[in-house]
This record gives structure tokens, sequence and C-alpha cells, in this order.
């Protein structure tokens, strides 16, 4: 606890009602946090207050400050200016700042005998020729990769004229997207006239080079040179085909940015990712990503991520797609548009093609971060639908879900499977007997389960192993009765953990999940339901695999129990000890007199039983 925190409250609420800046130090004086107030001293007194509606971002920093100033600003448009300008000359920790790695790129040629053509990040002071600078070294990357597929070049590692002519040609030349100098299927001069027609394609667009290229095959073709005039026609064909592709992932504003976060579930580090895509001249130009802390409050880091993104680009578009809620939007579209010097309209996109862009970027956005965290970038992306369809603050690393079965109330068990970053935990299932009454109650058994549960976890919370660990999210197979039943188990525990069921249509499938009082539809979300209908089938197999097993065992023990002389106690010392119905059939009295408890009379009169004696 920061004991000047007497002191600081003081002091802000002495603050004027009036929007400004405010600015936190530490100990050493050092700035660790810069902030925009409508009013200051609403704002800012709110830090110094009760420290239990805090998330743990703010707890930390209000822990580090020992002082803090202020500047008076006009209004609060005024004050976010003046804020993104503070935040991006002296970088405070506590802010989100996204690194700007993003250097120029330029396109390197070779001039020797064979010519060449890659991507590089900064000129070498070498014989080379250089084209650039461009700013997206995404929409580099990928136009030299489409422009060596069209033109047949090479996109291996081989060295020419070194081997030339020395190799069987790879699967490029079978599919057409390279002519194999190394096999020796086309000369040093119709390589490097290919490497300065890509070279065009790249640098003055498609148009021109078609163009060009029509008219040579033409020539080629009013000179009876046939086979010229189609491999020139096969290129025309190759950049419409191209140009087309691109033209799918394309929008109707001419400009146009989109933005999505995605978290994940990381330990003791989550992590998230922020993935931008940009659009110019209504296609995809540029895709960027940054990996981030998972944010508590996403409105406000939506907010956050943005003023850091534009106070490091030059460009900002007229249209801003964001995949949720931001706070300030109204303001914060006043800024961008002061940037821009024209109207900037920043939107959360429902349905249409904004809809589907902004689901492209979180996809996108999975699928780095899942590679950040060594994850797979399915499990990633169906773990943050499903945080945010369930309104849970962070993705449920550890899922846990539950099943009864039984027979018209008899064997009843439980099942409990478990579910990490998406995928079967197979070590961590359990198994659980009814054992708090007989017959037939659903949500009686459900409780007593949960119940058996978190006891466990009281005694093995230190190993931080099976029981000893508390799920992120329960899935109860079941609708609101179960969920309803098993919440005050969860009270009276004392443990704040998010319980929801699963509701199964006419033909046995998952189609919503239940809260205490509603249900939340999963068709529109494909990765979520295709988890949750995984996690419900596993769950309700392993039950129902255990319940056969005990059924099967407990109808044999009453079919010995029907022998005179045999108990309960006697029926499972006998199926312990030979496994089977079959084995005790065929077992001798001698063998009998070896299982432990058993008499010689009674040995007698299972043999006469099976015997017919």
């Amino acid at each position: 606890m920061n004991e000047n925190l007497p002191k600081l409250r003081k002091k802000a609420m002495s603050l004027p009602l009036t929007p400004g800046v405010y600015i936190m130090k530490n100990a050493a004086g050092e700035i660790i946090y810069i902030g925009k107030a409508k009013a200051l001293k609403n704002r800012v007194s709110q830090y110094f207050g009760s420290q239990n509606t805090h998330t743990r971002k703010v707890l930390k920093m209000v822990e580090n400050v020992r002082d803090f100033d202020y500047i008076l600003c006009a209004s609060e448009f005024e004050a976010l200016v003046l804020e993104c300008s503070l935040i991006k000359q002296h970088t405070p920790k506590y802010n989100i700042l996204l690194k700007d790695d993003k250097g120029y790129s330029y396109i390197k040629v070779t001039d020797g005998e064979w010519k060449n053509f890659t991507a590089v990040k900064q000129k070498d002071d070498d014989n080379a020729r250089y084209i650039g600078p461009y700013m997206s070294s995404f929409g580099i990357t990928n136009a030299i990769s489409n422009a060596k597929k069209i033109f047949k070049l090479p996109q291996c590692s081989k060295r020419f004229p070194r081997e030339y002519g020395k190799s069987r040609p790879c699967l490029n030349y079978s599919i057409g997207q390279c002519s194999a100098p190394c096999a020796g299927k086309i000369s040093r001069e119709a390589h490097n006239e290919a490497v300065e027609q890509a070279l065009g394609f790249i640098v003055h667009g498609s148009g021109e080079v078609v163009e060009e290229l029509t008219k040579k095959m033409l020539d080629a073709s009013e000179n009876l040179e046939f086979e010229k005039a189609a491999k020139l026609r096969d290129t025309i064909n190759a950049i419409k085909k191209v140009t087309d592709r691109q033209n799918v992932v394309a929008t109707v504003a001419d400009e146009q940015d989109v933005f999505a976060v995605v978290g994940g579930a990381d330990g003791v580090n989550p992590k998230a990712c922020l993935a931008v895509l940009r659009f110019k001249d209504h296609r995809l130009c540029d895709s960027e990503h940054f990996i981030i802390d998972l944010p508590e409050d996403l409105p406000g880091a939506r907010r956050e991520l943005l003023e850091s993104y534009y106070s490091m680009r030059d460009f900002v578009p007229a249209k801003v797609a964001l995949d949720g809620e931001v706070t300030d939007a109204e303001l914060l579209g006043q800024w961008l548009t002061s940037l821009k010097g024209k109207k900037v309209t920043v939107t959360v996109p429902q349905r249409g093609e904004g809809h589907a862009l902004v689901e492209m970027c979180r996809s996108n956005a999975a699928q780095k971060l899942a590679i950040y965290m060594g994850k797979t970038g399915r499990s990633t992306a169906a773990l943050d639908e499903l945080t945010h369809l369930l309104g849970l603050k962070t993705p449920p690393q550890y899922i846990e879900s539950y099943d009864i079965s039984h027979t018209a109330g008899a064997d009843n068990v439980a099942g409990m499977v478990v579910f990490k970053d998406g995928l079967p935990l197979k070590n961590n299932y359990r198994k659980f007997s009814i054992k708090g009454f007989s017959g037939q109650d659903d949500y009686a058994s459900m409780a007593e389960v949960i119940d058996r549960r978190l006891n466990e976890y009281e005694k093995c919370k230190d190993s931080g192993e099976g029981f000893g660990i508390l799920p992120d999210l329960i899935l109860l197979d079941g609708g609101k009765g179960q969920v309803n039943a098993v919440k005050p188990v969860l009270e009276a525990h004392g443990v704040d953990i998010p319980l929801f069921g699963m509701v199964k249509d006419s033909h046995h499938r998952t189609r919503a999940i239940a809260s205490g009082g509603e249900e939340i539809a999963l068709t529109s979300k494909r990765s979520a339901f295709t988890l949750v209908s995984s996690i419900q089938e596993e769950v309700h197999r392993y039950s129902v695999g255990y319940h056969r097993t005990k059924h099967k065992k407990s109808s044999v023990s009453l079919s010995l129990t029907a022998i005179e002389g045999v108990g309960e106690n006697r029926a499972k010392a006998l199926l312990k000890h030979f496994k089977t119905i079959k084995a005790i059939s065929e077992a001798d009295i001698e063998d009998l007199l070896r299982v432990k408890g058993m008499n010689k009379t009674t040995a007698e009169n299972i043999y006469a039983a099976f015997h017919g004696e």
C-alpha cells in the first residue's frame, strides 16, 4: 500500500473541475503515466480513493506514484491532443505503447550474369541496384512473391550460373511457377528479360505491363512466332489472375484501417495481439501486428492503442473500423480528423463487409498471437470468441466440464474433463460416483460433484496440480437448472468462477450456452461453437463410458450375490481376484479359496452354482 495516498488524495481534491492533463511521477521524479480528464479533480482523485475498484495495472501504477503534476486545457479535445503529444515525448511506463519497428523496405536488384531481386530492410554499400524506399514491407514482399510466380522466376536459394543445368526441376516448374534454370530450361537472356518485366510489374503496376506484353504477343503472332506468343499470353493471364485474386480482399471504402485485439491466457503474464489491416485504393495494402500485455479495460485500451498507433504513422484513413467499443469514440474521431485534415469516421461494424473485415483482422491477430505463444491459431481464435461471447475478462486457459450419467437413477456417476488452451488435458480427467443419495436427481448430483471437487481443491491447492488448480471456466452439460443448482455451491466455497451450461437441441447437438436465466446462441460464432461442441461431446463420452463400466460391474455383482454366502464385499473380492465372471466359473474350489475372505463352504456353493451341482 502506498503510504502517500492520503497526501496525494488531498492534493487531488484541490484540483479544479476543468479539462486537463495529469502527469504521474515516481520517487525518482520520472514520469510513469500520463492521462487526460474532462474534470481533473474527479478523475485524479479516483486513483487515490478506494483501491478495490482498480485493475491490476492501475493498482501497480498507484503504488509507485509519489507525486503528480497537471496542465489545464481549454477543452477535453485540447487535453487529448496534449496527452498524445506528451506520451510520444516521454513514453511513460504505464501507458500502452506500441513499439515502432517498421522501417523502410527496398527492392535489391543484383546485376550479375543472372539477375535477381529480393526485399531488404536497408541499403548496403555494394554494386547492387536499389528500388524504393517503400513503407510497407508487407506490400513489397507480396509484390515480389507474385511477380516471381507470374514471370516464372526461381524462388529458391540456388545460384546461377553456378548451378545452371545441374539438377532436376522442382515442384514449382511442374505447376508453372518457375522456368527451371537449374535444369537448363531457360537461357540467361530470357531469364534477365523476365526479371526486368517483373520489376516493371512491381514498380509500374499491372496495367502498363499488360499493355506492353499484349503488344509483344500480337507482334509475335504476326511474325508467326506462335510459341513465343503463347508464352506471352500465359504471362498476361497469370497477371490478370493475380489481380483478380487481390480484388477479393477489397473494400467499398477507398481508404480504411481495420483494428482487432485478441487476448490469450499465458500463465502469470497474459498477452494480447493488436492486428491492423490497411486498405488503400480499395485494396489491402499493408498488415501489421503488435504483441502487448493483455489489457483489462478493452474500451480504454483501444483508445490508447489507436492514439499510440497514429502518433507514429503519417497516413490517417477516412474510415477506421474497430472490433469493439472504444472509450471517447467521438473525441477520438475528432482527434483523427484533426490529424488528417478531413472527416474521419470511427465505427464498430456489426454486419456486412465491415464486419467481415473485422473478423478477418481478428483471425490474423489470433494467428499471430498463437505463433508468439507457441499454440494453435484455431484454439486461440476459439477461446477469444468464447471470451467475448460470455463476457469474460480474460480468455479461459483452463476449462473444466461436468456431466451426469445413470440408468433410471441406478449407478449414478459423473465425469469431469479438462481443456487447457482449447485442447483436452486427459491426465486431469476425473470420475465421481454419486454418494450423497440414491435415485435420480441430476441437479443434486451436479451440486454434490462440484462440492466434492472444491473440497479437494482445499486439500491440494498447494500442489498446483490436478485438483489443486481452480478452473477459469466451468461448463456443465445441461441448462439453467444445472447452473442454478451449482451457483450456491460456488458461493458457499467463496470462489468466483464463471459458470455456464451447455444446451443441446432435439438432435443432441450443442445449440447454446446457458447462464442462470438466459441462453446465449452459439451458431454465429463458428470457432466458439466448435470448441464448446467438442467439450460437450468429450464430457458426455467420458461420463457415459464410466457409467457403463460401473453398471456392468454392478450387474455382475448382483448375479454373484444370488449365491448363498456371497455378499456385496465378497462379490467385489471375487471380481478383483478373477477379473471376469467367466474366470470365476472356470475356477476350481482350490482357486476360489485363494480369494481374500473366502471360506470352504462358500467356495463349494460358488463352484456348485456354475457347475449345476
